[in-house]
């Protein structure tokens, strides 16, 4: 099969990941850069892709509410003269975790699971692959490898869960 151009193509030629764990790489995106306040600015001359990505990270066209400008790394439209914010593998994956427990608290693993990632190098594939067709973009320090292995699943996406009995009065 031929490399995938769109969403669509890479929905259909890479099944591994459903369409709600690329979305959720975008949100946890998006919360590194407005909750977290990760990103720095990356100097349009570092950055790799197509030119039209304009940014590193564009929301598919979807996300983008198909406007023409490009969106910014928070797949919002980016203001003109908005340098890319970028953050390494390593801080996009921690900041995934921590969006992932703030979403689903003691069920975050079991919906990445269900969403086809199980390890820190999926969101790395996952990323890859926007990188591939134009949605995301890369400088030219940035590896697929940045991915592996940043946290555990099984004991970083756990979050404390009580069950408190309130006390009987009597």
């Amino acid at each position: 099969m031929a490399k995938p151009q769109n969403f669509a193509e890479l929905l259909a030629h890479d099944k591994r990941y459903k369409r709600e764990a690329y979305g959720f790489v975008f949100e946890g995106l998006r919360f590194a850069h407005e909750v977290l306040g990760l990103g720095t600015a990356a100097p349009s001359e570092e950055r790799e892709s197509k030119p039209s990505s304009g940014a590193q990270a564009a929301a598919p066209a979807a996300k983008a509410g198909g406007k023409s400008t490009p969106p910014s790394p928070s797949g919002e439209q980016a203001e003109e003269g908005d340098p890319p914010r970028h953050l390494t593998g390593r801080e996009l994956c921690d900041a995934i975790r921590r969006y992932a427990l703030d979403q689903f608290g003691f069920m975050a693993k079991t919906v990445l699971n269900n969403w086809g990632v199980h390890k820190t190098g999926d969101f790395g594939d996952i990323v890859f692959n926007l990188i591939e067709i134009g949605e995301m973009s890369k400088t030219k320090d940035d590896r697929r490898e940045d991915f592996d292995d940043v946290f555990d699943f099984e004991t970083d996406l756990r979050q404390e869960f009580k069950i408190e009995i309130p006390k009987s009065s009597g």
